[in-house]
């Protein structure tokens, strides 16, 4: 019984993209950022074959990896959550979902406030912590949701959560969903609860991303419907819109979504097991927090080092990351960049992939590791 487990540790980019000046982010490199805090200790990975990945010397090199180990270029035009997922799983997005560097336009706002009954405050592009801190008073007093975008293909939505209920908040971000298509189809639509007083205010984890649904059928598509379980964990189901999967559960930390990792490593499944870790991304790559960043890698691998037993002989093991958030970069946002990938398993035959000309190759894999037709411009590893 093959089980593949997909763990993508949101924004753990491995080094600047040719492409990367046309983005903004020449010399970006989120790996070498927590490396040069001096915190970052990963003995699992390392012994893998992290180190052993072109441009990740720095981190030391193991004479016998025991994994497949390489790094992946992203063909997609984007360096987001939504476009990198969605090539993990097979679509090579050529078309830039839609930016507002300007903010948003009337037309957009006016059928927010009309649909919601709620004013629009800030309009631009913004820190997430820094958005709560300028506008959570007049949020407070007016009961206007903040609408705000980065350099990314989103629209975010903060509300407080006293003001605006959790599940009201989630129900507004639906009917923006709704007005978010056409040439305005952004790749997310994201709820941003937060709470506190005064001036002191801190975003929750009930945080939820309202996607554009896949324009074409994902290796989760092909695996559900050939028979196969498609579990989703942390916020898989919200990039994919819920296409393609037979079970989810949703997180709200690293920590929960390894915890929940593991149980499902302990039952009996054929299929594929996709993880998401986002507090990589959310709490240390978009806050430029890269000692925090540094922690939080040692947490997952120490998580690795109970997890591998937990493995079975028909097992495959998949890490890799969907873009970059460099903590050590001036600027907040997703950074274009390489991921690694790391292909383990009892039956995996450790060697260098070098670079892979796209993520859908992961797809390719998964698919062909569990006996799924798929059709992808990805080629299996296997």
């Amino acid at each position: 019984m093959k089980r593949v487990f997909l763990m993508v540790l949101d924004s753990c980019g491995a080094g600047a993209l040719p492409d990367a000046t046309a983005f903004g982010d020449a010399g970006t490199h989120t790996l070498r950022s927590c490396h040069q805090t001096g915190k970052l200790h990963i003995p699992q990975l390392l012994a893998m074959g992290l180190g052993n990945i072109k441009g990740l010397s720095f981190l030391g090199k193991t004479p016998q990896p025991t994994a497949m180990y390489g790094r992946a270029v992203e063909r997609s035009a984007g360096k987001d959550t939504t476009t990198g997922h969605w090539e993990l799983a097979g679509i090579v997005s050529d078309k830039p979902m839609p930016t507002y560097p300007d903010g948003f336009p009337s037309e957009i706002i006016d059928e927010i406030i009309q649909k919601t009954g709620r004013e629009v405050l800030c309009n631009r592009p913004y820190s997430g912590t820094e958005v709560i801190r300028d506008y959570g008073d007049e949020q407070v007093r007016t009961g206007g949701l903040i609408v705000y975008t980065s350099a990314d293909s989103v629209l975010q939505v903060a509300a407080h959560e006293a003001v605006v209920p959790v599940e009201t908040l989630y129900e507004y971000c639906r009917i923006i969903r709704g007005i978010m298509q056409g040439n305005h189809a952004v790749g997310r639509v994201i709820a941003r609860p937060f709470i506190g007083q005064d001036g002191q205010y801190t975003r929750t984890a009930n945080r939820r991303d309202f996607s554009l649904g896949p324009p074409q059928k994902t290796m989760l598509d092909a695996i559900k419907e050939q028979g196969k379980a498609s579990i989703a964990i942390g916020k898989i189901t919200d990039i994919f819109a819920g296409h393609g999967v037979s079970e989810s559960v949703l997180t709200h930390s690293n920590d929960e979504g390894m915890a929940v990792t593991s149980d499902v490593a302990k039952r009996e499944f054929e299929g594929l097991c996709f993880t998401n870790l986002v507090d990589f991304d959310m709490i240390y790559g978009h806050r430029n927090d890269a000692a925090g960043y540094a922690l939080a890698l040692n947490a997952f691998d120490n998580w690795l080092g109970g997890f591998l037993p937990l493995l079975r002989p028909e097992d495959l093991l998949i890490i890799t990351a969907d873009h970059g958030c460099d903590p050590g970069d001036i600027s907040t946002d997703h950074t274009r960049e390489y991921v690694p990938v790391l292909v383990y398993g009892p039956a995996v035959t450790p060697r260098d992939l070098n670079t892979l000309p796209t993520f859908s190759d992961i797809a390719a894999t998964v698919c062909a590791y569990l006996g799924v037709q798929y059709q992808t411009e990805g080629v299996s590893l296997l």
